[in-house]
């Protein structure tokens, strides 16, 4: 039997789809299987001591779910519209809901186009980046969750 040794683009499918967004008028993207729901801004109660880009907890249908400023966490500077759509996604056992500037579509591409990140990405970018789609005049950049809500090994990157 042959085995196929494994690269990054092996752990997606042959055509995989993404929840899109955007942040600062880049185009991100997460797998639509880790996202829970897309909610509308919601009452977030603000969080002691948390770090900056905590912005509190929310309540889901019962569930306390942690808000996370993507823009903050990027370091980037805040939206002027406090209003912002929210991807919640489950990462461990918890729910995060992911702040952002936009939600976009539902978005199927071919495994075979995904890309390493390129040098010439954005270093803010690239460290949370599991890697890229070249699309029609666009960049997508496909966030890996697990790295962008891992705040003990990326404390010092917050």
């Amino acid at each position: 039997m042959h085995r196929k040794s494994e690269t990054v683009s092996d752990t997606y499918l042959e055509n995989e789809d993404f929840v899109t967004f955007y942040i600062a008028g880049q185009l991100f993207g997460v797998p639509v299987l880790s996202v829970q729901d897309i909610i509308n801004p919601q009452r977030i109660t603000p969080i002691p001591l948390a770090p900056p880009e905590i912005a509190g907890s929310l309540n889901l249908r019962g569930r306390i779910v942690t808000a996370i400023d993507v823009r903050k966490r990027l370091g980037l500077p805040a939206r002027k519209e406090k209003e912002s759509m929210s991807i919640v996604v489950e990462n461990g056992h918890d729910l995060y809901s992911l702040m952002v500037d936009s939600v976009g579509e539902v978005l199927g591409v071919d495994e075979s186009s995904f890309e390493r990140n390129p040098p010439t990405l954005d270093q803010r970018f690239r460290d949370y980046s599991q890697g890229i789609y070249r699309l029609d005049g666009k960049l997508l950049v496909i966030l890996d969750v697990n790295r962008f809500l891992d705040y003990g090994r990326n404390a010092d990157a917050a």
